[in-house]
């Protein structure tokens, strides 16, 4: 996964994470927990604020 596979990262995170309110998740605190992901393999450091932004919203829709 790359930083813009924002679907399959947000599907990843919610099957890792079933409990987690993703609304309540620090960008710090999800910054580590993408690069930690299985499959996971892009710069860490590309995983700017926007990115982010993208990946909780995804993860908001999943979890409804």
């Amino acid at each position: 996964m790359k930083w813009n596979d924002i679907s399959s990262i947000a599907e990843a995170l919610y099957d890792k994470y079933p409990d987690i309110d993703p609304m309540t998740i620090r960008f710090v605190d999800l910054h580590n927990w993408v690069v930690d992901l299985d499959g996971f393999d892009d710069d860490h450091a590309h995983g700017g604020e926007k990115a982010l932004e993208a990946i909780q919203m995804a993860w908001i829709d999943e979890a409804r």
